[in-house]
């Protein structure tokens, strides 16, 4: 192990695959900061803990603090997702709030350091539910439809200043997100950590997993759009 470990920003990291990914990058005697709404039970002497939610007003200064002086790695996520309820809109703006601003947020802090660095690389958890408009969870949807596309812009405009951006399109993983009563797909915890310690090693733009979840919700994605053409409303 190098005398100077690699920095790791993981923001969402008290449970499911950040706190997963948290613990792998330990193993791998990487430097983690982990910043999440709620305490961290991983205990490492490499490894420090700030809590702040990623939509209040004290998560600017709390990222700052666990950013210094500068980290290798950002991995944004945290991320929530609700079924629509017409008498409680207020949870369709919250998760666009967490999923897209907090995001948005994490980039303002963290990228302009990597910049000025020229290396670093940014990764964000997106969902292969970005493909397609969702009338069960229409903000859910929206906001990983622009995360990914935040993130596939920022992987352009970053590309000459030597930092990777790497979005991440999962399906359903064996996480408290998945809450649909049918799950195709669905891929433990530790294989989703698999899959982005693997994006960490070859840092492309995009990785879309599983495969063939991916291939389906791109077909899937003419049926929103071909039923607000031909004016037919979703059962």
């Amino acid at each position: 192990m190098a005398d100077d470990p690699r920095r790791a920003l993981v923001v969402g990291n008290s449970d499911g695959i950040g706190l997963a990914l948290t613990r792998r990058l330990l193993a791998g005697g990487w430097a983690v900061a982990g910043v999440s709404r709620r305490g961290s039970e991983v205990r490492d002497e490499r490894y420090t803990h700030a809590i702040a939610d990623v939509t209040g007003p004290g998560f600017p200064a709390a990222l700052a603090e666990a950013a210094r002086p500068g980290v290798d790695l950002c991995v944004y996520a945290a991320g929530i997702g609700e079924f629509l309820d017409l008498e409680d809109l207020a949870a369709q703006t919250r998760t666009l709030e967490v999923n897209l601003m907090g995001l948005a947020r994490t980039v303002e802090a963290v990228v302009p350091g990597m910049a000025a660095a020229r290396r670093g690389h940014l990764v964000g958890l997106s969902s292969l539910a970005d493909a397609a408009a969702s009338p069960q969870a229409p903000a859910y949807a929206a906001s990983k439809a622009g995360m990914t596309t935040y993130l596939r812009g920022l992987a352009l405009a970053l590309r000459p200043h030597g930092v990777h951006v790497t979005t991440v399109r999962f399906g359903f993983v064996d996480t408290k997100m998945a809450k649909a009563p049918v799950k195709p797909g669905l891929v433990t915890v530790e294989r989703a950590v698999d899959v982005l310690m693997r994006a960490l090693r070859t840092r492309p733009a995009t990785v879309s997993y599983p495969r063939r979840i991916s291939a389906a919700a791109r077909l899937l994605s003419a049926v929103p759009a071909a039923q607000l053409r031909f004016g037919r409303a979703p059962r």
